[in-house]
């Protein structure tokens, strides 16, 4: 069985930004973000990318038609053999007339609700509703599905089955957090047998989404919300949490069997209604790092309390000992930690895909697993990797380097030696922007499309982030290590391995002097654990590195400038090679340089 997922809306922006101001800052303030496509072939993923790598619009919102179209060159088939379409969406008539009824029992002028219901009936009629998505498949691609062949996946469990299948496809308990989808923003349950069971007591609505709580922050702070939230993260390694806390004293409420509540509902049409909420608790906004870090020391304590109160209930309604954290809180890596080692689960599972970029997998193996096909084979439990994206044969990397040819210089490294020689270039302090094989999938570099340096040079942290990143000088970077190694150098707690880099451990006080470009000020890294299996080619490199230097670990970083995608294709690697301060470029077997630079 073929299923292809799929996530994205022709209109959706349009439409947003129209009816709803999601523009400028607010551009990301919208349903269909982190668009793409994956392919799942008799349960095995075989291709998965999201649109913004091939369109190169950061966390584009568009039909995903080049992810899709290659997803179907990737393995080789047409539209007509695709069995079922799957929609990490559920907009039904019950969602439609749930939402009608919260706009008719809202504290709103008659008018006022007269003016929103125009406006979400035309969201529902141009870009959400299940006509509309049919019809955005057929214009876009010019095959017209089979209605009947098309699975509309309700959002949260679409990143349910997403944490399920990558973690092995095993009995698990789980939650969901994000910021809004259908009528739901979190919830918990279970997986067992591959059929999803929802504690219907713990679901929280739209209107007290802490995503969007988390977003509303990030606003205020000055960051772009549903986009920057990672630096909140960041920046809340740089203050001490109040005491008390004003978000649970004044915003978040906490309730019995895990529930919690905001103060105020969230405002669709009102982006910024608890700027005076936060002012009230924190003060006039100032633009200053102490102001900022203290907030977000904040909002970083919030969110592990309210999470936490959440585990606390889903420990008493499971007996199964493994847990997933999917949704786009599950990216804040430092939260995940703090929940792990205050639950009594034994391992939690984050995977690459925990965000919005991986409910195109997540619904593809919902739709399969529930197949009526399928019952019986709902086993795969095959190790599933992230690098599922396109790959660049040497032919056609030769060819883009000879359509750069007047502006860098390149030498091709004999087979078998890439690891040495880049180890060697790596004993110095310099940046190498690091492409091979297939592009990984999610929003995080995990070393096919990275930029890497040697983490032994304290200010390596300011080379990159303002020569090369161009972004805020706060901001700290992750290393790589193998999973052999990791425990030797960080406190890893229950975990025993880390390959996405969605938890953050301390680094062990000795190595403090050694890895001082991948230690954040706080003393925690976020780690990505690798292994010969996963990531051969680098896992030599780093071994070679350790030889030369007696470091660990290398710095790890998405291969993109604040703003863009991370690149995909060999001209995407250089063009940002060549708008940034990289030292040296190595592409696939290539070495290359700026013109005049020695290599």
């Amino acid at each position: 069985m073929i299923v292809l997922g799929c996530n994205g809306f022709t209109r959706g922006a349009e439409v947003f930004a129209d009816k709803f101001g999601a523009v400028g800052t607010e551009k990301h303030y919208i349903l269909g973000h982190d668009a793409g496509a994956a392919l799942l072939v008799d349960g095995k993923l075989v291709a998965a990318v999201e649109e913004e790598r091939l369109n190169r619009e950061k966390k584009t919102s568009d039909f995903p038609i080049n992810a899709v179209q290659w997803c179907l060159e990737k393995a080789g088939i047409e539209f007509s053999d695709i069995d079922l379409i799957a929609i990490p969406w559920n907009f039904s008539n019950e969602v439609f007339d749930a939402t009608m009824h919260d706009l008719a029992s809202a504290p709103l002028p008659p008018m006022e609700k007269v003016d929103r219901l125009a406006r979400i009936g035309e969201l529902f009629d141009k870009a959400l509703g299940r006509e509309a998505i049919l019809a955005d498949f057929a214009a876009r691609t010019g095959f017209t599905p089979d209605p009947e062949k098309v699975v509309f996946v309700q959002h949260h469990l679409a990143h349910a089955m997403t944490g399920y299948y990558m973690a092995g496809m095993k009995d698990t308990a789980f939650l969901i957090s994000d910021g809004r989808a259908e009528l739901f923003s979190s919830l918990t349950g279970e997986i067992r047998d591959g059929k999803i069971r929802v504690f219907e007591e713990s679901i929280i609505s739209a209107n007290d989404s802490l995503g969007n709580l988390f977003a509303s922050i990030t606003r205020f702070l000055g960051f772009v919300p549903n986009n920057d939230e990672y630096k909140v993260m960041g920046l809340s390694g740089f203050a001490e949490a109040p005491s008390p806390n004003p978000f649970l004293e004044h915003i978040v409420q906490l309730h019995e069997g895990g529930r919690y509540s905001l103060v105020r509902p969230h405002d669709l049409e009102n982006p910024r209604c608890f700027d005076g909420l936060f002012e009230k608790c924190f003060g006039p906004f100032q633009d200053t790092l102490e102001y900022k870090a203290n907030i977000a020391a904040a909002a970083q304590d919030m969110l592990t309390a309210v999470t936490s109160h959440q585990l606390r209930a889903l420990e008493s309604r499971t007996d199964l000992n493994h847990l997933l954290f999917e949704g786009g809180l599950a990216l804040n890596c430092v939260n995940n930690t703090q929940l792990l080692e205050g639950s009594r689960f034994e391992d939690m599972s984050v995977s690459f895909g925990a965000s919005d970029t991986g409910v195109v997998i997540g619904a593809a193996v919902h739709a399969w697993a529930n197949h009526p096909d399928n019952t019986a084979e709902v086993k795969y439990a095959d190790t599933v990797t992230p690098y599922v994206g396109p790959e660049y044969d040497e032919a056609t990397i030769e060819s883009t380097l000879r359509e750069f040819g007047d502006r860098v210089e390149y030498t091709r490294i004999p087979d078998g030696e890439v690891a040495d020689q880049v180890a060697k270039l790596l004993t110095e302090k310099v940046v190498i922007g690091w492409f091979q094989g297939r592009l990984e999938h999610g929003p995080r570099a995990l070393g096919h499309r990275s930029i890497l340096a040697n983490p032994k040079f304290a200010d390596i942290k300011d080379v990159i982030n303002t020569r090369v990143k161009h972004r805020e000088p706060f901001r700290p970077f992750a290393p790589i290590v193998l999973e052999s190694d990791a425990d030797k150098i960080f406190e890893m707690g229950r975990k025993k391995r880390s390959p996405y880099m969605t938890f953050v451990f301390p680094v062990r006080p000795e190595y403090h002097n050694i890895i001082p470009g991948a230690t954040h000020v706080d003393g925690t890294s976020r780690v990505q654990t690798i292994t010969d299996e996963d990531t051969p080619l680098l896992a030599t490199l780093l071994r070679r590195f350790t030889a030369l230097t007696d470091v660990p670990c290398l710095i790890n970083t998405s291969f993109n400038v604040a703003g863009e995608p991370i690149v995909c294709s060999p001209a995407d690697a250089l063009n940002c090679f060549l708008g940034t301060e990289i030292d040296y470029l190595v592409l696939g077997n290539y070495l290359v340089t700026k013109t005049g630079q020695a290599a």
